[in-house]
């Protein structure tokens, strides 16, 4: 498995852990939503090899959607342009973002080697949003801390935003990087740049 510091949303599942109990937090809560996305990652490693890069992308699909509200995450990475951008080119960019999101864990989580997660506790983010805090020990022994921000949608817990050793947005760095790139180029370039990203990591195999 590679290892790469600033991409948060692919640290976010290097994991072998004991699956928490769903009666004791619920069939729909913040813990099991995050249990649900590591669970699914570790057996997609275990099979990395088999399944190859088309394989590890159709398996972690479903796992992505269902974990991440990834049309939220795009409007928020955008930000104040998303406005100004048509229908057609709001769905571009939620398209491309979730491609681009969807092949970067099947790039990176190709093999398990040992990596363990724990959860550590669940904490209020007024008004209405939490905080799951957890832990990652690398197989080298290195502890890192990764926060997921997970918001109610309907009747689900969805994450919105992954902290990286606890204070590092994955969003503020997607907006920082989004905007310099709609400044340059407007929403058609922002599209073709995250399209690009996501056929590099899907050519890498």
């Amino acid at each position: 498995m590679r290892w790469r510091r600033g991409a948060a949303l692919a640290l976010a599942g290097f994991a072998a852990l004991a699956p928490v109990a769903a009666s004791a937090q619920g069939a729909d809560s913040p813990t099991v939503r995050i249990d649900g996305l590591y669970v699914a990652l570790v057996e997609t490693m275990k099979q990395g090899k088999q399944l190859g890069m088309k394989g590890r992308y159709d398996r972690l699909a479903p796992i992505l959607f269902k974990t991440y509200d990834v049309p939220l995450m795009a409007r928020i990475a955008v930000g104040p342009s998303w406005e100004a951008m048509s229908p057609a080119q709001q769905q571009g960019v939620i398209e491309a973002f979730s491609r681009m999101i969807i092949a970067t864990y099947a790039s990176r989580f190709d093999e398990f080697s040992g990596e363990r997660f724990e959860i550590l506790q669940t904490l209020e983010q007024p008004p209405a949003d939490k905080i799951v805090k957890t832990r990652l020990t690398q197989s080298n022994g290195k502890v890192v801390s990764l926060n997921y921000l997970v918001r109610r949608g309907g009747a689900d817990w969805k994450v919105v935003d992954v902290f990286l050793d606890g204070s590092i947005s994955e969003l503020a760095s997607r907006r920082s990087e989004f905007t310099a790139i709609l400044k340059s180029g407007g929403p058609d370039a922002l599209i073709s740049s995250l399209r690009v990203r996501g056929d590099k990591l899907l050519a890498g195999g």
